[in-house]
């Protein structure tokens, strides 16, 4: 059943979306793929009391178009008139409106756009940040890199930006993996422990790139490098090989950037298939369900190391007591009027009304695309 417009509180008046596309930062390739370009996808929402709030979803090369079509075509014209203050109502109304394309990719990014934009309305009524709004656990989350650790990087080029990273004070490292033969790869993460020391953390990620065969036997060749975790050894539809995966090795396995329902985080979960659950505020369709996975991974005593959205995700991360780590991949800097700020490895969370960035508008104009 559609929801009804609001009577009560303030009201959606005016909701625009637009597109602005951010060139990487540096060259970053893994196992199956090459981050050529950031589509950002921006949803603007005006109450009819003038306020307003910005939100923002992103695909990493593809798609950027088809969200934004959503958007315009479908959901930012069901969304005048409704309570911007009923956050759940309004999300559950507009996934329900989109029935025949969920759970999906597309669609799961275009919700966030619009609820991340509604709870940056939320947090300026409130006068409050994020990270206090969403659960206020603890206002700073350990960060580790992975800027240093792509797969076109050099051993030595691994070496020096994993030295460099334990110098800058930084709580970890992560290291793509996915050569053509498991003893280069070990080869490669070798060099890099030995010169960090045995103690510090050292996370590598599959993007997806294998078997279940193949992903039991570069978990044993790695089992001497005492990693942190094994991040998307296989495609994310394979539960059952993730079964499998957990059950053969002691290397944690993290999952998660790459689904898009709650229900697929709980199938994981109920199944003992993932150790450590990397939630995307985007992918998941925004913070209203990004916050119900994170409480499910806490009753299963799971940790939450969020993916990329560095920016956002560590208001999100600070707000949840299982919240580890934070990824530090700067994406924002062409299009913000200040950086994340980062005190002795550790991400602080913003103490600014809303979600805790500062855009600059003219940079985003400049760089808009559609």
């Amino acid at each position: 059943m559609a929801m009804k417009p609001s009577s009560r509180g303030a009201s959606v008046r005016k909701a625009d979306a637009f597109l602005v596309n951010l060139a990487v930062e540096q060259v970053r390739k893994d196992a199956v793929q090459q981050f050529l370009s950031q589509e950002t996808i921006f949803v603007e929402v005006t109450t009819d009391d003038g306020a307003v709030g910005l939100g923002y979803s992103y695909t990493i090369g593809t798609g950027g178009t088809a969200v934004l079509a959503l958007l315009r075509d479908h959901l930012l014209p069901r969304l005048i008139g409704l309570d911007a203050g009923l956050i759940e109502a309004v999300w559950r109304d507009l996934f329900a409106s989109t029935r025949s394309t969920t759970v999906g990719a597309i669609t799961s990014l275009a919700l966030a756009a619009v609820d991340t934009a509604l709870w940056d309305l939320k947090c300026l009524r409130a006068g409050e940040p994020l990270w206090r709004v969403a659960g206020g656990f603890a206002p700073k989350v350990p960060l580790y890199d992975t800027e240093g650790g792509w797969l076109q990087l050099s051993t030595e080029e691994l070496v020096a930006g994993a030295v460099k990273a334990v110098d800058a004070g930084w709580c970890g490292i992560k290291l793509k993996v996915g050569k053509p033969t498991a003893v280069e790869d070990f080869e490669r993460l070798l060099a890099v422990r030995e010169a960090v020391g045995p103690r510090f953390p050292i996370m590598v990620d599959a993007n997806q790139s294998m078997t279940c065969a193949e992903a039991i036997h570069r978990a044993e060749t790695f089992k001497p490098l005492a990693l942190t975790w094994l991040e998307e050894p296989l495609p994310a539809d394979d539960v059952s090989g993730h079964v499998r995966l957990s059950r053969s090795t002691t290397i944690p396995i993290a999952v998660g950037e790459s689904m898009y329902s709650a229900g697929q985080f709980r199938e994981y979960l109920e199944r003992g298939a993932a150790s450590i659950v990397q939630v995307d505020v985007a992918r998941i369709g925004g913070i209203t369900p990004w916050l119900k996975v994170a409480h499910l991974a806490e009753t299963f005593n799971v940790d939450v190391c969020p993916h990329f959205l560095m920016e956002l995700h560590v208001g999100l991360a600070a707000a949840i007591p299982n919240g580890r780590y934070v990824e530090h991949i700067p994406q924002l800097r062409a299009i913000t009027t200040r950086e994340m700020t980062v005190e002795d490895g550790h991400a602080i969370a913003p103490e600014s009304p809303g979600l805790g960035i500062a855009w600059d508008r003219d940079a985003m104009d400049n760089l808009r695309v559609a």
